[in-house]
């Protein structure tokens, strides 16, 4: 019972930030496919920079155990085929699973209307998989488990190297921002 009301509590506070960071909005999401609002890839990379840093202070402090975290396999293939597909999807709609709940929260028909296609898809799949389920597996990574695995370096430069991915995304995406925007004019 405390894992469902920790979710919902957990589920209940994402979907506040995101509303008040305005991803309840479609016109984020589509921005950041026009390459004109960085704002979600910002708030997400900084999310996951965020998270792999503090997993490795966690795991250096002796707090978390990151041989026992459960490490999904990388099938590369089926990855690249479902986000294209899925963000195909994003960028038609304007939202995410996340952000059409928000949305429809938020009282937006278009939100109402993209996550009954949402759940409509989810009921297509599952009633296909059988059929597709090979594209599932499509391209297996089986050299590692993990990035520092995979390059046989250390945890330490993957997440420096994310730092640094990271800042100079903020500014590549700052300048792209302002460059979208044009000229400001000043008007005597």
């Amino acid at each position: 019972m405390s894992e469902i009301l920790s979710g919902l509590l957990l589920g209940a506070a994402f979907g506040f930030v995101l509303e008040r960071a305005g991803f309840g909005n479609p016109n984020k999401l589509t921005g950041q496919f026009r390459l004109t609002d960085w704002s979600v890839f910002k708030v997400m990379f900084t999310a996951i920079v965020f998270a792999a840093v503090g997993l490795m202070v966690l795991e250096k402090a002796g707090l978390v155990d990151a041989g026992s975290l459960f490490v999904p396999p990388a099938f590369l293939g089926a990855a690249a085929l479902g986000g294209a597909l899925v963000g195909a999807g994003f960028a038609i709609g304007g939202y995410c699973p996340g952000t059409s709940v928000v949305g429809l929260m938020s009282g937006r028909i278009d939100a109402a209307i993209f996550l009954l296609g949402l759940l409509l898809g989810t009921v297509v799949f599952a009633v296909i998989y059988p059929e597709i389920e090979v594209l599932t597996t499509l391209g297996e990574f089986t050299k590692a488990d993990s990035l520092p695995d995979a390059f046989n370096i250390s945890d330490w430069s993957i997440d420096i190297g994310m730092i640094v991915a990271a800042v100079g995304v903020f500014v590549l995406g700052s300048w792209m921002e302002k460059k979208s925007k044009g000229p400001v004019s000043s008007q005597a």
